[in-house]
């Protein structure tokens, strides 16, 4: 099985994990704007439990425009994101595929928050554009609010 290792820019903070991404996606919600200080996000998922960090992380947590909340765990030194979770997609890690600088790492298949992109940039041919969430997103949203509620 193949291992995807990739480290921050400073190189204290490391990632690995293990297997072919499931799902390779673009956001360019305004959040993710500003988390990369680009146009945008392109990330991976894997459950939470194969994705290795060596090296200490940060967290910063934040409410996402869905209510639900966001952890980003970053390096403390040079402040690459090195992984998220989201209180929506329990079980999963989002890690930014640039940690990977790997140019044969697999594309994007989808993008979230169309509307929120740089004109200028361009979106691979066959990609599935979204306005916002992507609609397994948003029954993990449901669910996590509900599951505030009871608490």
């Amino acid at each position: 099985m193949a291992v995807h290792t990739g480290s921050c820019q400073c190189g204290n903070v490391k990632v690995s994990v293990p297997g072919d991404a499931r799902i390779v996606t673009m956001c360019f919600c305004k959040d993710c704007q500003r988390r990369t200080g680009s146009a945008g996000s392109v990330h991976t998922y894997y459950p939470a439990a194969v994705v290795t960090i060596d090296g200490a992380v940060k967290l910063y947590s934040r409410r996402g425009n869905s209510g639900c909340f966001v952890n980003c765990h970053f390096s403390p030194d040079c402040g690459s994101t090195m992984f998220w979770t989201a209180e929506a997609s329990p079980g999963q890690a989002g890690v930014p595929v640039g940690l990977f600088a790997d140019p044969t790492f697999p594309p994007p298949t989808n993008a979230t928050f169309v509307p929120h992109k740089h004109p200028w940039f361009a979106i691979p041919e066959g990609v599935t554009q979204n306005e916002g969430h992507s609609a397994r997103f948003l029954t993990g949203v449901a669910a996590a609010l509900t599951r505030r509620q009871t608490e």
